[in-house]
């Protein structure tokens, strides 16, 4: 799929302070997922109801200190999904710290994902009211 016109060629917004030291673009960690990439969600459950990756495996943020052990058998790229980049990162620092220096962060979350990489992912914000899918 081709990045939408408001993207770069990386299906990232311009002008987006990319670190590719820590970073996948939505794009790449999609085709890395063929090649070994174990994609973790970190993602509420209620925010994993409305929209998911189903290549993904889902261990929340606030457990993943707790369930790194899950991860110990995996010696390939490892990349952490949030909703737009932040918790992913934390994830990925976190990992990194906890013995797993090839963890990374999937940049601009599951909604990059949706605009750049598969736009049969739903995209959804977070209102007054709780979350709602807006595609």
């Amino acid at each position: 799929m081709a990045a939408p016109a408001q993207f770069d060629s990386r299906g990232l917004p311009p002008g987006y302070p990319f670190k590719p030291e820590y970073e996948f673009s939505a794009s790449d960690a999609r085709a890395a997922l063929a090649r070994g990439l174990l994609l973790i969600d970190v993602r509420t459950s209620e925010e994993l109801e409305l929209a998911r990756v189903p290549a993904a495996t889902h261990i929340p943020l606030n457990e993943l200190e707790k369930r790194i052990d899950e991860l110990a058998d995996h010696d390939g790229p490892i990349a952490f999904m949030c909703h737009h980049g932040v918790r992913s990162m934390k994830a990925a620092l976190m990992a990194r710290a906890l013995g797993k220096p090839q963890a990374m962060s999937v940049a601009g979350g599951i909604d990059a994902w949706s605009l750049s990489a598969d736009d049969t992912v739903p995209r959804y914000e977070r209102g007054l009211l709780g979350y709602k899918v807006v595609k």
